[in-house]
């Protein structure tokens, strides 16, 4: 099968020579080769589970998600850190479940059986919790990178068209793009292309071509799967660099005006609903306590307002206006 030739940022260059195709790979300097090692309980997870995850058949799915995720497991060894994890937690929310039955029965007084019965529900449902929530930890971790790879691409863009503008191989953009941390995730991708070709000895169109694939973000995707669209089809790569910089710039730039008026949408909900609400409702209810002889009944209610639903509401907004302003970061 033939090698692919080498794509430059003006379009396809040509072959390589047979000495730089068989360069050394030269580390920097002081630095070792390292690899993906288990930690001890990992280690301890897999010799105890590997007959019982080996036994299952593969998932593909999984496996999927814990490439995409960037953690260097394989879905064999994961679910046995599941299982591992499953059974200490067992353990614990026993012990616990234990102790709060004891608490409940001869402290609080509660009936046996219903003491008992909290008891034991705490540890089966936090088990059963951990069983079937970590398997869908790796998807989880997938999205959150794919966010903060959409965060970063349209500054990454604008940093690649400049390296593409001064004619610099795709190979070599995809490189120094993997050297500059300020983008985040995607210069984590981006060095996983250059491992693929400096240590793979993969051609850099297959290596794109697999990014793509494994790449938890829609529109990093796309833009990969258009560069080497583009590079097969005989075109030139520096317009298309330059078009989709400005194509994320601009959709960028419509995202964060959405969501600064989302941010002004939430502020005037905010002092309808968490200021100027509880505050009449604490006006009306204290009224009937003095008119209506409500007496110990309306100050718990007071007492409700004032110590659970106004710190529950501030809170809620405030955690949702942190998680939305961290995603304009």
């Amino acid at each position: 099968m033939p090698a692919t030739p080498w794509v430059g940022a003006a379009g396809p260059a040509p072959l390589p020579s047979v000495a730089e195709a068989a360069r050394p790979i030269r580390l920097k300097r002081g630095a070792q080769p390292t690899h993906s090692t288990l930690s001890g309980f990992q280690r301890w997870c897999w010799r105890t589970f590997r007959r019982r995850v080996e036994a299952q058949p593969p998932d593909p799915l999984l496996e999927e998600n814990l490439l995409k995720a960037h953690l260097r497991m394989r879905a064999d060894e994961y679910m046995a850190v599941v299982y591992g994890t499953t059974v200490l937690a067992g353990l614990g929310l026993a012990a616990a479940g234990a102790g709060v039955a004891f608490f409940l029965i001869d402290l609080v007084g509660l009936s046996l059986y219903l003491g008992i019965g909290i008891g034991v529900a705490l540890p089966v449902a936090g088990t059963l919790g951990v069983l079937f929530g970590m398997p869908g930890s790796p998807a989880s971790a997938a999205k959150a990178r794919g966010r903060k790879i959409d965060r970063k691409i349209s500054p990454a863009m604008s940093f690649v068209s400049a390296m593409a503008s001064a004619d610099v191989n795709v190979d070599q953009i995809f490189k120094e793009l993997a050297r500059q941390k300020i983008y985040g995730e995607v210069a984590a991708e981006a060095a996983w292309i250059t491992r693929d070709t400096e240590l793979l000895g993969v051609d850099i169109l297959t290596a794109i071509r697999t990014a793509a694939q494994r790449s938890p973000s829609k529109r990093f995707q796309d833009f990969l799967q258009g560069v080497v669209t583009t590079a097969t089809s005989g075109g030139q790569l520096k317009p298309y660099f330059l078009l989709k910089a400005q194509q994320y710039e601009q959709e960028n730039k419509l995202e964060m005006l959405s969501r600064v008026e989302t941010l002004g949408l939430m502020a005037e909900t905010f002092v309808t609903v968490v200021v100027a609400f509880p505050l009449f409702l604490v006006i009306i209810i204290a009224i009937f306590a003095v008119i209506g002889g409500g007496g110990t009944f309306m100050i718990d209610i007071l007492w409700a307002i004032v110590a659970l639903m106004i710190p529950l509401a501030q809170g809620g907004f405030i955690f949702f206006m942190y998680t939305l302003t961290q995603d304009m970061v």
